[in-house]
């Protein structure tokens, strides 16, 4: 069980004690060396000899004295969430987030790149030294007080081996990019597909928390899901569960080695705006491809109606085969998704009343872009809980 402690004599089970007290100090903030014996089920002097030597690397910090229960107060504990530093950092499009955290998941700095178009691998590892180096001049942290980054692709990837097996938008193809990333940037490196982490975000500190079982549904230069059940993140057998892009959705079913799913190519922003385009409307690529097609079909456009009601009724089709075989307890939709017309969700929700016989609680993502960073950042401190990450390569796999 997380929290409590084990007994032996190996390096493993002193390290499953650190991250016991860690874990019982980030839940239970300023406890005594007694209160951490008995929350561990340590003997008294295991936990005074951890606590000393996380109080010498400065993980641990004593705050003041508590209640006297007979004899002497005892000295209060109390976790240093400043005493080092995670990353995140997502790609999103044609865009790069990244953000610097504590150790509790707080976001402290954040820094948003616009990536030069085709991006390829180079360019994408490049970006990603570049904004380390920024975040690192703003927060004053120096290298070695960082764990970790997570780094979120899109496409395919496997979290436990640090590759990527699928990502058309950079390029990378069963590729060891993690190691890549940890060459290059000299810190250990948890991989995982972008909208995983933006599930991650939402389920810690978004319209997930305290829910069991989740899909979140994001759509942007593709389309996927998210998948959380009985709190659990569920990646299947080759880590490819939620990749809903690849659904038969949409009219252009002709798919070519290394392109798109079918329904990303017909329904992801791309998509729509090809679709639009060849309507005759008019297209600012800076601006939600949804809000236009709203504004234009409240300006009287027959053809933005008409294909406004095609986007919602194979959204609608995608929600409706997601949520028939997985049953979850809540539905976020994000990404183009969270600039829904109050009439546009209304349409969705009457098609899946029309098909679906129960459907979830369906709401828009509230955290925006801030998800996948979260994300990100809960993943190292997942990794890594007692902040002692291996310097070496291959810390890539960590789960």
């Amino acid at each position: 069980m997380i929290g409590k402690g084990k007994t032996g004599n190996t390096k493993l089970v002193k390290q499953m004690n650190r991250e016991g007290i860690l874990y019982q100090l980030r839940q239970h903030p300023r406890l005594s060396r007694a209160e951490l014996s008995v929350r561990t089920k340590l003997s008294r002097p295991c936990v005074s000899s951890l606590v000393d030597e996380m109080i010498h690397e400065g993980l641990i910090h004593e705050v003041g004295t508590g209640e006297s229960k007979g004899g002497r107060k005892p000295i209060l504990l109390e976790y240093n969430v400043q005493a080092y530093t995670v990353v995140g950092a997502v790609f999103e499009g044609s865009a790069l987030e990244m953000a610097i955290a504590d150790m509790k998941g707080e976001l402290l700095h954040h820094v948003h790149t616009r990536l030069e178009q085709p991006v390829d691998g180079d360019s994408a590892l490049e970006a990603l030294k570049t904004n380390l180096d920024m975040l690192l001049e703003k927060s004053g942290f120096g290298r070695d007080r960082v764990i970790g980054i997570g780094v979120g692709l899109p496409g395919i990837t496997q979290k436990r081996s640090g590759t990527v097996s699928y990502a058309p938008s950079t390029g990378w193809m069963n590729l060891p990019v993690g190691k890549e990333i940890e060459e290059r940037l000299g810190i250990p490196v948890i991989l995982d597909n972008d909208v995983n982490m933006m599930t991650m975000g939402e389920f810690y500190g978004g319209a997930g928390s305290g829910v069991s079982s989740l899909v979140y549904m994001y759509v942007g230069t593709g389309i996927g899901a998210g998948i959380i059940i009985d709190k659990q993140f569920y990646r299947g057998s080759k880590e490819a569960a939620g990749e809903i892009g690849y659904m038969l959705i949409g009219g252009d079913r002709l798919r070519r080695q290394g392109e798109f799913g079918v329904f990303e190519k017909n329904y992801s922003v791309t998509g729509i705006c090809d679709k639009a385009k060849a309507a005759g409307l008019a297209v600012d690529p800076g601006r939600s491809i949804l809000r236009q097609l709203v504004e234009q079909a409240e300006q009287g456009s027959r053809q933005a109606g008409t294909l406004l009601e095609d986007v919602y009724v194979h959204w609608a089709s995608g929600i409706a085969n997601t949520v028939s075989v997985l049953d979850p307890e809540l539905l976020i939709l994000s990404g183009e998704m969270v600039h829904l017309s109050e009439s546009g969700l209304t349409r969705i929700r009457e098609l899946l009343a029309q098909w679906v016989p129960v459907l979830p609680d369906i709401q828009l993502a509230g955290l925006r872009e801030r998800a996948g960073l979260l994300g990100a950042v809960h993943s190292v401190l997942e990794a890594f809980p007692s902040a002692q990450p291996a310097r070496s390569s291959g810390s890539a796999g960590a789960d």
